[in-house]
């Protein structure tokens, strides 16, 4: 295969896989804990096999699930998400957008006992605890809008808190459903622009938005309209929660970059509004683009200039401080989610190697009170998934519990559910999966008593 003319984002880590299967009783190297009983879903780009996507993010999306039960890795498999798209539907109709027209294939939740489904430019499409596809969903018939792949499940009081964001007016739209999927406030938000948005945060008083310098751009064709612009205003919008806060949402400015992942926010012990997560510069955001477009003379692959950043926003005094906290290059930011909106202690990550190749993949995690970053190595020619958290039973301290991560083998052709201890990142299990797994993007832990029976 001549990779210099092959896109990038279906070779190597990224080969498609080709068709449908399921496997049970799977092989487990190692001892699982019998709490983890329930299901590890991950989303990912995965055209069917003849199709060229024009943009990493154009391609189908794939489900893999791997169904854990007491000890037992008792199922493997994976499935498209069937939607319009997947058979070669447009986006673009003499009607307008078709928002079921989706590839579906960014990230998985679960929110009321339903599997969502997500891509930003789109509804919702619902899924089955087997992976089946259920349709596209739109909370009778409340939701006419897109749904960010990004919403925040508040741990307190189980509300679903999205957007929905679009190059044109309305361009940001945010949404809150009650802990039953109830849809239960829809608000234009005022003053937002066309900038990228494809992450937010919620603190327990707050909603925080990110607009950075890449926005929406008529004359870029690979089918993803955006672009960096240094003309674009880089800004935070912090709003407060509530049904009247669209109306009292505050704009501050900041240095231009690009921030696609958030990894929390919270108000500190002085009121002050605490946001983190990994952003890129101008370059960075360059040879990432080149990376999702496969253009020629790439040399690197994405997230190679992704730092973490930290801002933060005095409300009082109007100002924002901003610094970069780390100079590994990361992405797939994750934290014990019942910190999320809370301040935390420890947040994990993705390493990537540099833009001259330098470092190679890793699970990373920091300690945000001393300091410390401990990064584990998973080998060479292995790329690890977003590492999700789950608490263990009975846990008393916030990194007491587990990370699960899909590890693609090239060596090997193969694939792994990792467990880890979330306190050490020692291997705990290794689940050996029947297929090598197509490096993806993001996915969710769903117990089983979180499921619709």
């Amino acid at each position: 295969m001549d990779l210099t003319t092959e896109k990038p984002y279906l070779t190597g880590h990224y080969t498609s896989v080709a068709d449908e299967i399921t496997a049970t009783e799977l092989t487990v190297e190692g001892t699982l804990p019998p709490e983890l009983t329930g299901r590890l879903i991950r989303n990912g780009h995965n055209p069917k096999p003849g199709v060229t996507p024009t943009h990493w993010f154009k391609g189908s999306g794939m489900v893999h699930g791997i169904r854990l039960r007491e000890g037992r890795a008792e199922w493997y498999r994976n499935r498209w998400v069937h939607t319009p798209a997947l058979d070669g539907a447009p986006y673009m109709t003499e009607h307008g957008p078709d928002l079921t027209a989706s590839v579906a294939g960014t990230h998985v939740i679960e929110h009321a006992g339903r599997l969502l489904a997500l891509c930003e430019a789109n509804l919702p499409y619902e899924i089955t605890a087997d992976l089946d596809t259920v349709g596209a969903y739109d909370f009778d018939g409340k939701l006419s809008s897109v749904m960010t792949a990004h919403p925040k499940t508040d741990p307190v009081t189980g509300e679903l808190h999205f957007f929905g964001s679009s190059p044109f007016p309305p361009f940001l739209i945010y949404h809150v459903a009650d802990a039953k999927g109830q849809l239960v406030q829809s608000a234009e938000i005022p003053g937002a622009t066309a900038a990228l948005k494809h992450d937010f945060a919620i603190t327990r008083n707050h909603v925080v938005f990110i607009e950075g310098s890449v926005t929406f751009d008529p004359n870029e064709h690979s089918g993803i309209p955006y672009g960096w612009n240094d003309q674009q205003p880089a800004r935070i919008g912090v709003m407060p929660r509530g049904p009247e806060g669209p109306a009292s949402i505050r704009w501050f400015s900041i240095e231009p970059g690009n921030m696609l992942h958030a990894a929390n926010a919270y108000e500190d012990g002085q009121g002050r509004i605490v946001l983190e997560g990994p952003t890129v510069d101008r370059e960075g955001f360059r040879l990432s683009w080149n990376w999702w477009v496969g253009a020629p003379g790439r040399g690197t692959e994405p997230n190679a200039r992704s730092y973490t950043r930290r801002w933060m926003i005095d409300l009082t005094a109007g100002t924002v401080d901003e610094q970069i906290i780390d100079d590994l290059a990361v992405e797939f930011p994750t934290l014990n989610e019942d910190y999320l909106g809370r301040e935390h202690r420890y947040q994990y990550a993705i390493a990537f190697p540099d833009e001259k190749g330098f470092g190679a993949y890793g699970l990373v995690k920091y300690d945000r009170t001393t300091g410390a970053r401990r990064v584990r190595p998973v080998g060479d020619a292995r790329l690890p998934s977003e590492a999700v958290f789950v608490p263990a039973a009975g846990a008393t301290r916030e990194d007491d519990g587990y990370l699960l991560t899909v590890v693609s083998d090239l060596k090997q052709e193969a694939s792994q559910l990792l467990v880890l201890d979330a306190s050490g990142l020692d291997q705990i299990a290794a689940v050996h999966l029947p297929r090598r797994v197509t490096a993806g993007i993001h996915g969710s832990w769903i117990p089983d008593d979180e499921l619709r029976h």
